[in-house]
């Protein structure tokens, strides 16, 4: 089967197709006839070797959402599955192959009004917005800014914000046209990228779901009223400052807060119930899976420069 692999970490084009055998389900898993895999910022990151540290090495096919239909079992799993339409989490890789395997307790059958594309725009992006949300203690009524509104994870947070009652959904974003598209979605504030936007713009915000991260995230701790509450769900420009907390501590009296959240933490039960609620909503209509551009497997590499160059509004689908 056709997989792509990185050959050695840096720009896009270490990423090169290569064969390699039909895997076979073990125990507790399926194997998977990719219809669509999902293009993520984690994706990048690996490719580049700025992750290298956490284990990644030179050969790993990456991508971890996947879907398409079940053409094989491993021990311990029902049968039930095989032919089934189903949206499955590789982990943190291998999911840029054409026969993918998943663990059974990871995957969930599409309804059938759901594409494939939509559903690896949805699967990790939509769970991690509304964990996210979540975690941040977000109720009706209160103001929200998403930092880095326009990939996968921005754009979910913006709707499921607006859905859930914000009093108003800012975002950061590189364009107008951008932000035009995430008005349409939700937002009624479109700011610039430092945070600065219309005079019409709250001057502060109770909850910041920031998918950027960088050198630049301290400072959007003045833009967090008090009691106000920072979630980072990301770092597509890199680790923030060693000090960023020197900001939270030096306005003291706001009884600010800042945490991490990353999807790990949270069960595959309450995962799985998650997106099935949201992949039965968009279904209806009610959310939107914003596909950038739906490219071949073997254009990987362009894939990845076009996220490389930051112009990827949503997700890039990839299909075997």
């Amino acid at each position: 089967m056709k997989a792509i692999s990185i050959q050695r970490f840096g720009s896009p084009d270490v990423l090169a197709a290569v064969d390699l055998p039909v895997p076979a389900p073990a125990a507790g898993q399926v194997l998977i006839a990719t219809e669509a895999v999902g293009v993520g910022g984690v994706d990048t990151l690996i490719r580049s070797g700025a992750l290298a540290a956490y284990g990644f090495q030179e050969g790993h096919i990456p991508g971890s959402e996947v879907a398409g239909t079940v053409t094989a079992v491993g021990d311990g799993v029902d049968a039930s599955w095989t032919g089934l339409r189903v949206w499955g989490f590789t982990g943190t890789g291998g999911g840029y192959v054409e026969q993918a395997v998943v663990p059974v307790e990871r995957i969930l059958p599409l309804p059938s009004g759901l594409s494939a594309a939509a559903a690896v725009t949805l699967g990790s992006s939509g769970a991690v917005a509304h964990f996210g949300l979540r975690h941040a203690h977000f109720v009706p009524g209160e103001t929200v800014l998403v930092r880095g509104a326009a990939g996968g994870i921005g754009i979910m947070a913006v709707q499921l914000a607006a859905r859930g009652g914000a009093a108003a959904v800012a975002v950061t974003t590189s364009s107008a046209e951008r932000g035009e598209r995430l008005r349409r979605l939700g937002a009624t504030h479109v700011l610039d990228r430092s945070g600065d936007g219309g005079e019409e713009a709250p001057a502060g915000y109770d909850v910041i779901i920031d998918v950027v991260a960088g050198e630049d995230m301290p400072s959007f701790f003045d833009r967090l009223n008090p009691n106000g509450r920072m979630v980072a769900v990301g770092a597509v420009a890199g680790q923030p400052p060693a000090d960023f907390g020197t900001k939270i501590m030096a306005a003291f009296q706001k009884s600010m807060s800042f945490a991490a959240f990353s999807a790990a933490t949270v069960t595959p039960a309450d995962l799985s119930a998650v997106r099935s609620e949201q992949f039965a909503a968009a279904g209806r209509g009610e959310i939107e899976a914003v596909v950038h551009e739906v490219l071949p497997l073997d254009e990987a590499v362009s894939a990845h420069q076009k996220m490389d160059a930051g112009e990827v509004f949503g997700r890039i689908v990839l299909t075997p």
